[in-house]
């Protein structure tokens, strides 16, 4: 009875919601940053646009069952690594691929800039789903052998791109790479005799770094190649005022923006803190100043309800190939949201990571409608893969 459901009854209208509600408030907090002149460029226009094209993607992506993405991982993954490749070995002098603010993340086409990154992340959880579904799929009785051997497998389908996006650098992005895999590895049932040793050897390889940074500066500097600036992000992020001239100031400018929003805030458009790039990465400082604790509670609100609705999406999902993609997407949103605002109230580093659906970027923006989609994908043709899948049992 089910497989007979019409459109309106299968498609996910909460999710679209859900995303109706990001679309206004992205383009209300970028309206309002961009009054502080940084930029001459009016930003809402190219939004719209970025979400119409990601609307588009949507619905292209949807239309695919997850059986059909499962057959065609390697290969989707495979373009991504390629795009990376391209990147990497392009001269630097041509105007295509050339550098922005140190790094080399773009590709600079008539329509925008296009970061390759940020479709990676979708295109690497495809792959890697797959990898650990046709693995448990071989192996049906684990063992700590087998367990060791995915996560192998997952180290070298990890190390691919991110050994590309290291060299742009982009350290930001390098982390959600981690943190999805880290999430994936634990959903893939890896028995803790494993992961419990290298979870406590990073956090003291971590401890050990963040000491040596702060305390043996010459050592990491002459043995690891270390350079200056890399220690004073981490100086300019637990002391800012200390570096409010230079590495510091984006956060001073943050904290006093979020701080002087008050419980309500100013009001649109009402804004006296003057934020670099607010709206970018800092799009959360302008929400913060303007509509206050109220008002970011609001936006992390419906962040949560996002989360709440894709892991409720994911626990009706019935086979473990889609199981792994959404959780993968969960991580991976969920690490930009905690990253994002995290850093623009000092809780974590900078790092350069755009807030979801909020922050004005094509790339960005486009790479998680992308993500949203096969979540789309997933749902909607969920309950014809399950009948199907038990009609053949």
């Amino acid at each position: 009875m089910e497989n007979k459901k019409g459109f309106a009854d299968r498609f996910d209208w909460t999710l679209a919601f859900i995303i109706l509600l990001f679309l206004i408030i992205s383009l209300l907090a970028i309206s309002s940053a961009q009054t502080s002149g940084q930029y001459a460029t009016n930003f809402i226009p190219k939004q719209l646009f970025w979400y119409v094209v990601g609307s588009i993607i949507i619905g292209f992506v949807m239309f695919f069952e997850p059986e059909q993405y499962k057959k065609l991982s390697w290969y989707i993954y495979a373009i991504g690594v390629f795009l990376l490749l391209v990147l990497f070995i392009l001269p630097d002098s041509l105007a295509l691929v050339e550098p922005r603010n140190g790094a080399k993340s773009w590709f600079h086409l008539p329509v925008g800039d296009i970061q390759p990154a940020e479709f990676m992340k979708t295109f690497y959880i495809l792959g890697l789903a797959r990898l650990i579904t046709i693995h448990h799929e071989k192996n049906l009785i684990k063992t700590v052998k087998t367990d060791l051997i995915l996560l192998v497998k997952i180290g070298v389908t990890l190390i691919i791109p991110l050994a590309f996006i290291l060299t742009q650098p982009d350290l930001g992005t390098s982390l959600v790479f981690l943190a999805i895999t880290i999430a994936l590895i634990i959903v893939a049932g890896i028995t803790w005799k494993i992961i419990l040793p290298i979870f406590m050897g990073s956090i003291v390889t971590g401890g050990t770094l963040l000491y040596f940074a702060l305390y043996q500066q010459d050592f990491l500097t002459n043995t690891f190649g270390f350079k200056g600036y890399q220690f004073a992000r981490i100086y300019s992020w637990l002391d800012p005022y200390s570096y409010a001239s230079d590495e510091g100031m984006h956060l001073i400018t943050s904290l006093n923006a979020i701080g002087s929003g008050e419980i309500f805030g100013k009001g649109y458009g009402e804004r006296i803190v003057y934020v670099p790039e607010n709206h970018t990465d800092f799009i959360f400082a302008v929400i913060g100043e303007e509509y206050g604790f109220v008002g970011a509670s609001i936006v992390v609100s419906l962040y949560f309800l996002l989360i709440f609705h894709l892991t409720k999406i994911t626990l009706q999902l019935k086979d473990a190939y889609s199981t792994y993609v959404c959780a993968g997407i969960i991580a991976m949103i969920t690490f930009h949201v905690f990253e994002n605002i995290g850093m623009t109230i000092q809780l974590l580093p900078i790092t350069g990571i755009p807030l979801p659906f909020i922050s004005y970027g094509g790339s960005s923006l486009m790479g998680n409608m992308l993500a949203i989609g096969l979540v789309f994908s997933m749902k909607f043709h969920h309950r014809t893969y399950m009948f199907a899948k038990n009609e053949d049992d």
